[in-house]
Order: C-alpha cells, then structure tokens, then sequence
C-alpha cells in the first residue's frame, strides 16, 4: 500500500497514476473526493480529509508501506507559515501513529536554510519535522524552481506584451517540470532504496535565465521580439494583491525572490545524471504554456 498525500496535484496526480499503471495499491488522500474520482475510477482507495487532521492521517496511513508526504499551497492564506507547520506536524504525527517506515516528501532547493527564504522556510520545518522520527527512512526530494510558475506570465503576456517579475533578467535558475518530480517520486516510492534520512536535488533539464525564457516563449507564441522585465518589489506586490494572493503569501513570494537574486536560496548539488530531468522547457512550453496562451485546454 502507497499512500499518497495532495493525490490531485501536479505531482501526486502523477504518483498515483504511476503507480496504479504498475499495478500497485495506492491510497489517494486528497480533500475533494470529487477531485478523487478520477483516480478511483482507475483502481485507487480514495480517502478524503484536511492534511492538518493527525487523527484522519493517520487512519490514512495505516497499514502503509511508504507515503508520499507534501503541503498543499493555498495563495490566499493570512499565515502560510503556520498554516505550513501544521500540516507537517500533523503529517510527522500520523507518520509515527500508523508506524509507517519508508517516506518521500516533497521539499525544494534551498529548504537547507532556517530562514530568509519565503515559503521554503516551511519546508525546511518539514524535513526537520520528518527527520526527528527515529525509525522512519526518508528522502526529502529538493526539486529546482517549478516551470508551472511561468504559466502566470499568460496574462502579463496578453496585456503587457512583456514577461515581467521580481527576479533578475540574467540570474540562471534551474526550472523543472512538475511531471518530472512526479516520476521521480513514484521511483524512489517503488524501489524504497534509501535509508536514514537523505536529501536529492531535482534540477531539472537544464538552467535558464529569464531573458531566455522571455526567449523562447516568444518564439513559440509568434512575438520573437518578447523581453523580460524586473519589476520593482512594491509594483510587483500590487500585482499579486490584484490577482486574489494574501498579502502574507506575496511577502513571503518576494522574501524568496530576494534569496534567488542574492544567491542565498541556491542548488548545493553539482548537475549530475542523477539529478537533470528529461523535459526541456522548450517542451513544457509548446504543451503547456502555448495551449493556455490560445486559450485551449491541455490535460494537466
């Protein structure tokens, strides 16, 4: 039995279906079971509840061979931090109830620091919550800056004709395609090879600078002369406000943008084999970004 926590997301919906596809036994743990039945439909246990419940997480849990443990994000939370501390304390708590032994959680790049890094800091809490638990083995997957996050420069795009941001035009981050962190999840979940308690970098295809990605979106939407733009903190908090985010998320947003510009928040692994990704932007745009852009649906 895999338990998989936020089975709706963008990783855990790739989890499950991957597992299920080897014919595992998989038990999705989402808060709609609406939103569920997709995956009931193709022969998951369905289990609905708040992943800040300890006591409904650890039913959840029992009789696991290993979970799949990550913190769903809500942009509108007046406290995101604590918001994030009680689902990792509740998700630790039910870990030790149902005696589970194996564990992947699903952290980030820079979770290595205790502060200064947004809503990182939260996963940081998580690994530190996780790794207090003695007889649990667990693999904290450090994946690079999601490229899920450039899906909100759609309508910059459409009324600006820029692509716009708090980060610098020419800082290089690795970006990675939440399928990718999905796959190797369900790898490290079925082969159970790790002991203790151990941390892996996702760095995704390869590093790119906005400019780049301003690049290469334009080209695939027709405007080979789209630019990026760094914008001001204040002018981009505004527009985080405009778009519904609580003014609590969009600091913490700009908190880790600062880290990204100064280098606090950064890889600590070398790119290796072991931690590039397959999908290149240039894919995620042409099956992801474009459709949206044209105002089409895509199967995420």
């Amino acid at each position: 039995m895999y338990v998989i926590t936020g089975a709706t997301g963008h990783t855990g919906n790739v989890i499950a279906r991957k597992l299920l596809a080897q014919g595992q036994t998989v038990r999705a743990v989402g808060r709609s079971a609406d939103r569920l039945a997709p995956l009931a439909a193709e022969g998951a246990e369905t289990f609905v509840c708040e992943l800040t419940d300890a006591t409904a997480l650890g039913e959840a849990f029992s009789g696991a061979r290993a979970v799949y443990a990550m913190i769903p994000p809500s942009m509108i939370s007046a406290d995101y931090r604590g918001d994030q501390a009680k689902v990792a304390d509740a998700v630790a708590n039910a870990i030790e109830q149902a005696q589970v032994k194996y564990a992947v959680s699903l952290s980030s790049v820079g979770a290595d620091k205790a502060e200064g890094t947004g809503p990182v800091v939260g996963l940081h809490y998580l690994e530190e919550t996780l790794n207090r638990i003695p007889e649990l083995n667990v693999v904290h997957l450090r994946p690079a800056y999601f490229m899920e996050n450039v899906l909100a420069q759609i309508g910059i795009v459409q009324t600006m004709g820029i692509t716009a941001g708090p980060v610098r035009a020419d800082l290089t981050l690795p970006m990675i395609a939440t399928r990718d962190i999905g796959a190797a999840a369900a790898d490290a979940l079925t082969g159970l090879a790790f002991n203790g308690k151990q941390t892996r970098e996702l760095l995704g295809q390869r590093d790119l600078s906005y400019s780049e990605v301003a690049t290469i979106i334009g080209k695939a939407i027709g405007n080979p002369d789209l630019n990026y733009l760094q914008l001001p903190d204040e002018q981009v908090r505004a527009a985080f406000l405009q778009m519904g985010m609580s003014a609590n998320v969009a600091d913490l947003i700009l908190e880790m943008a600062d880290a990204l510009n100064s280098g606090h928040m950064r890889p600590l692994e070398k790119r290796s084999a072991e931690n590039t990704t397959p999908t290149s932007f240039e894919s995620f745009v042409a099956e992801e970004f474009v459709p949206r852009y044209r105002g089409k649906s895509t199967s995420a």
